[in-house]
């Protein structure tokens, strides 16, 4: 099979600044259910698993960030 020469896009950042998070300050559910963590850097918002630090977050604009909050109080990433 032959290679695809697609450029394709790193899977951090897509269009936003590479953000230094080694200083960040995690926050976990203040209930502490679930992995999931978040840092509040330079105007963006990441996302991380806490069980794997190490791993890439996800970076979120503020308007990603309430449509993702906002979905996720809907019920759009409920299992059915």
């Amino acid at each position: 099979m032959a290679e695809s020469t697609t450029h394709q896009r790193p899977l951090t950042g897509w269009d936003k600044p590479e953000l230094d998070l080694s200083n960040a300050q995690w926050q976990s559910s203040s209930r502490g259910l679930g992995d999931v963590q978040i840092a509040f850097v330079e105007g963006f918002i990441a996302m991380r698993n806490s069980g794997s630090p190490e791993s890439p977050s996800l970076i979120f604009t503020p308007a990603e960030w309430g449509a993702f909050v906002s979905g996720a109080r809907e019920g759009e990433f409920d299992l059915t």
